[in-house]
């Protein structure tokens, strides 16, 4: 599945506000002739889009997997696409079958903000070195005790996770003419993620390419287990899930 997040309180159904789970729910009730659980890979929080989001339901009824994509796509919102549909085994699930997950979080430094990439990037107006961040989250790489990049109100049994890469690049992207400055993408693979731990593994990076950090700080950080020591959280809205592997 893609979708924007914008208008979304997350993936998650939530007693107030429109969810992305809510919405596939609603759509795959006619298909199945009553109420359907759709289980996600990932639990995106309110603002963050997907290019690779995966979901699984079980369903009773004979439809075929390309007839139910149809369906799908016919009855969701156009901010919310399914890609495919494919039959799984009896076992699956979406969140638990997962070995790991890739996320994208996209910065555009430029001295204005654009007007039509600002629903989809972290505008920053000063200058950040890559080479310093990426060098910075070298030292995330492994695995580590997340729990100074842990956002609050979340309950985990550990807050360990192994972290499997971390890359920050530039990245030229065709756009129109509105959009200038430079495109930095911080990417991050692991077997799990925290709340709000990609942004906040952003936010503290970003403070390194700011100059304002030293990269070896992002180390002592980690390993202070304390939230406080690490940096701000990056907004939302430049966090895409990318790809879920099996």
């Amino acid at each position: 599945m893609a979708y924007d997040g914008t208008d979304y309180v997350g993936w998650q159904r939530q007693p107030n506000g429109r969810s992305i789970q809510a919405i596939v729910e609603d759509a795959l009730a006619p298909v199945e002739g009553g109420p359907v659980t759709v289980v996600g890979a990932g639990r995106t929080d309110a603002g963050v889009h997907a290019l690779g989001q995966v979901a699984s339901a079980r369903l009773t009824s004979r439809i075929g997997p390309d007839a139910v994509e149809r369906a799908l796509n016919a009855r969701l919102p156009p901010d919310v696409r399914v890609r495919g549909v494919t039959e799984a085994p009896p076992d699956f699930h979406a969140r638990y079958s997962a070995s790991s997950k890739l996320y994208r979080y996209r910065i555009r430094q430029a001295p204005t903000a654009g007007a039509f990439e600002h629903r989809y990037a972290w505008h920053v107006p000063q200058a950040l070195d890559i080479t310093a961040m990426d060098a910075a989250g070298r030292a995330l790489v492994g695995r580590h005790d997340f729990a100074s990049f842990q956002g609050s109100g979340s309950e985990v049994e550990t807050t360990e996770r192994t972290l499997l890469a971390l890359r920050v690049g530039e990245t030229a992207a065709a756009g129109d003419g509105d959009e200038q400055g430079r495109l930095i993408t911080v990417e991050v693979e692991a077997d799990g993620f925290l709340r709000h731990m990609v942004r906040t593994i952003v936010g503290t990076l970003v403070e390194v390419g700011l100059g304002r950090w030293g990269p070896d700080e992002v180390a002592v950080a980690l390993a202070t287990r304390d939230r406080r020591r690490a940096g701000p959280t990056a907004p939302a809205h430049g966090l895409f899930l990318v790809r879920v592997r099996y």
